[in-house]
C-alpha cells in the first residue's frame, strides 16, 4: 500500500489507458526484441525507410535482416514468399496506413510484425504481433505497448528509472523547448541498449491521465487544416482515412532550405531518418523521403493559430 499523507505528488486525472489490454514495456525497440525472442525468427525483412534504432534488437540477438523498398504510397515494392522462420516488419507510416496493414496481415498472416510507433491510435489486429511507442505521441519519458500472443518471456523486471528522464519534460514547461533540448537528447540516448523492462509506474500513471478522445480529435483537425492548405503542393499528399489519427503531417517538398526556414520560425521538424541516406540509393523513394520529407507538427498541443503559422511560413518561403 502506498503511503497515506505527507507531501504531495503531481496531481494527475485518472482515466483509462488506451491500450489497457497490451503489455506495457519500456521502449518500442524492446517490444520488437521481445517479439524476436519469443518467435525465434531467423530472418526479418525491414524497410529501408526506418529509424536505425530498429536494428538494435537484431544486432543484439544476431538475427539476420534484409532491407526492402517502398513506393510513393509508402507500400512495399518487392514481393515476398515467407518461410516459417521468416517475418515481415512493416511501419504504419505517420498513422495513415492501417488499411494497408490489414492487407499485409491477410497475405503474411501471423508472420507480420506491425510497427505502430507512428500510429498510436491504430487498433491491433488479432493474432498479429504489434507494438506502439508512448513518447512519440505524448509527454512521457519512455514507455511502449506490445500485443503478442507468443509464450510470455519470464523474469522481466520493472523500469524504475523513468523519473531520471523527466528533466526535458519539466524544463519545456518551466523554461523553454530550447533549454530542455540537451536533456531531451540525453534521455533519448539513455534508452539505447536497455534491457527489456516492464513499463514504469510513473509512465503508466501519466498514460492513465490522458484524454485520448480529445487528443485524437485535435490531431485529425490539425492534419485536415494543413492538408487543405498545403495538399496541392505536397508530393506525398496522403489523404486522411476516416479511422486514422496521424502523428504528423508529412509534407514532401524538394524546395531547398525549407527545413531551415521552418526551424528559423521555431517550427521544429525532425528528419526521418538520416541513416536511410547511407542505406538506400539516391534514386529511390526511400532516399527522397529521408531527404525531403518535412514532418509538420499537428499534435494535441496545437490548434488553428499554430497551423496558420506553419502554413504562412511555408507560403512566405515559397514566395
Amino acid at each position: 500500500m502506498d503511503a497515506t499523507g505527507g507531501y504531495f505528488s503531481l496531481e494527475l486525472p485518472l482515466r483509462e489507458e488506451y491500450h489497457k489490454d497490451a503489455m506495457g514495456l519500456n521502449t518500442g525497440r524492446n517490444c520488437l526484441e521481445y517479439i524476436l525472442r519469443a518467435r525465434g525468427y531467423k530472418t526479418v525483412y525491414i524497410p529501408y525507410y526506418s529509424c536505425d534504432s530498429v536494428l538494435e534488437p537484431f544486432k543484439k540477438l544476431g538475427i539476420h535482416y534484409d532491407f526492402y523498398h517502398i513506393d510513393i504510397n509508402l507500400e512495399i515494392i518487392e514481393q515476398f514468399e515467407l518461410n516459417d522462420d521468416e517475418a515481415l516488419l512493416y511501419i504504419n507510416y505517420f498513422g495513415l496506413k492501417q488499411q494497408y496493414v490489414e492487407h499485409l496481415a491477410r497475405k503474411a498472416e501471423t508472420r507480420l510484425i506491425v510497427d505502430n510507433t507512428q500510429a498510436f491510435f491504430a487498433k491491433p489486429i488479432e493474432g498479429i504481433d504489434t507494438f506502439y511507442s508512448c513518447r512519440k505521441f505524448f509527454g512521457v519519458p519512455d514507455g511502449a505497448y506490445l500485443y503478442c500472443n507468443a509464450k510470455p518471456l519470464e523474469n522481466i523486471r520493472q523500469d524504475h528509472q523513468s523519473f531520471e528522464r523527466m528533466a526535458h519534460l519539466l524544463k519545456r514547461i518551466a523554461l523553454s523547448a530550447e533549454e530542455g533540448y540537451p536533456d531531451f537528447r540525453r534521455a533519448e540516448d539513455g534508452l539505447d541498449n536497455q534491457p527489456i523492462l516492464r513499463m514504469s509506474r510513473l509512465t503508466k500513471r501519466i498514460m492513465q491521465s490522458i484524454d485520448y478522445g480529445a487528443s485524437a480529435q485535435q490531431r485529425r483537425a490539425n492534419y485536415s487544416f494543413l492538408h487543405q492548405a498545403l495538399g496541392g503542393d505536397n508530393l506525398l499528399a496522403l489523404p486522411l482515412p476516416d479511422d486514422a489519427v496521424p502523428m504528423v503531417y508529412p509534407y514532401l517538398s524538394t524546395e531547398k532550405k525549407l527545413r531551415e526556414a521552418l526551424i528559423d520560425n521555431k517550427i521544429f521538424v525532425a528528419r526521418y531518418w538520416p541513416k536511410v541516406l547511407e542505406w538506400a540509393s539516391e534514386n529511390s523513394i526511400d532516399y527522397l523521403l529521408a531527404s525531403k520529407m518535412h514532418p509538420l507538427p499537428i499534435d494535441q498541443r496545437y490548434g488553428d493559430t499554430e497551423m496558420k503559422h506553419i502554413v504562412n511560413t511555408i507560403l512566405f518561403f515559397r514566395g
